[in-house]
């Protein structure tokens, strides 16, 4: 049986940096994902300004980092001066990966302009990613891919096109639940096909048909099932990752191109703190189930 841990994005606690160590050390957890903090995104720290203002609290508290929750290749396809800005930025945060001892970061597809077919957009997305994995690879660090909505990889199918294309120990999978179903797909299918990609899997469920997320393992993502397939039967060593998006935090704006009551209807918690802490314990339960535990 793989060994699990268990992290989070947590911002969705709060935008205080020290409101979200404080609640993941409660919990006992050790690791969180750094998306956002205050009133910047990850990507807005220098490596300068992350090693004064955030990584001494966390070595305080006793915090790792998972991974780092970029907005790397969230950026519209056709978009070269933002592109030529995220590889800019892109080094930086290899250098907090090697400040810190994180191996991942998160990254994205590129936006595909509405209305217009992913498929016509693939040479210019295997280029562009490539050029990221060039920079992940000068650094060791490995960028897990995650199939998110609207961009390029946001079903299996064209994210197994990525991998087959990109063929590196620096570019893995970012295996998202509810983003798969919210596109439409089976999750179970979609872990069929990339399972052999995924070293890092994030905790988020979904309803198909009205798309909002809910507490793991009440949605269609079929969380349990493929967590036991993952950890009992194919050993999967790595981290899960809380992303709750229970009730609506600081950050979600800049994070959804839609209006994010599409996906949050009504919150399922009284905060931040709540929502984080719900799903937690939905995500322990689960474990429990399946005869597994994590650190």
């Amino acid at each position: 049986m793989g060994s699990v841990r268990i992290s989070g994005f947590a911002d969705e606690i709060s935008s205080d940096f020290d409101k979200q160590l404080d609640v993941v050390k409660k919990l006992g957890m050790s690791y969180i994902c750094l998306r956002s903090a205050g009133t910047k995104g990850v990507a807005d720290y220098s490596p300068a300004d992350f090693a004064d203002e955030l990584w001494p609290k966390m070595q305080a508290a006793g915090i790792g980092l998972s991974s780092i929750g970029s907005p790397i290749g969230k950026v519209g396809i056709n978009d070269e001066e933002g592109f030529q800005k995220q590889l800019v930025s892109l080094e930086g945060l290899c250098q907090i990966c090697e400040m810190t001892g994180c191996r991942y970061i998160r990254v994205f597809s590129f936006f595909i302009p509405e209305d217009e077919d992913p498929d016509a957009y693939y040479d210019k997305v295997i280029e562009k990613v490539k050029r990221f994995v060039e920079i992940a690879e000068r650094h060791d660090v490995i960028l897990i891919h995650e199939n998110e909505k609207d961009i390029f990889g946001d079903i299996a199918r064209r994210c197994q096109e990525l991998f087959d294309a990109i063929k590196s120990d620096h570019f893995k999978a970012a295996f998202d639940f509810a983003n798969f179903v919210q596109v439409g797909q089976d999750p179970v299918a979609a872990w069929d096909l990339l399972h052999e990609h995924v070293v890092y899997i994030h905790i988020k469920d979904a309803v198909h048909g009205s798309n909002e997320n809910v507490v793991a393992g009440t949605g269609d993502g079929h969380i349990e099932e493929i967590l036991k397939r993952a950890i009992v039967d194919e050993d999967y060593e790595g981290f899960l990752t809380l992303e709750p998006h229970l009730v609506i935090f600081d950050s979600l704006k800049m994070l959804e191109t839609k209006d994010v009551s599409d996906i949050i209807r009504g919150d399922k918690a009284k905060d931040g703190e709540e929502g984080y802490t719900m799903q937690y314990n939905a995500l322990v339960e689960i474990l429990g189930h399946i005869g597994a535990t994590a650190s």
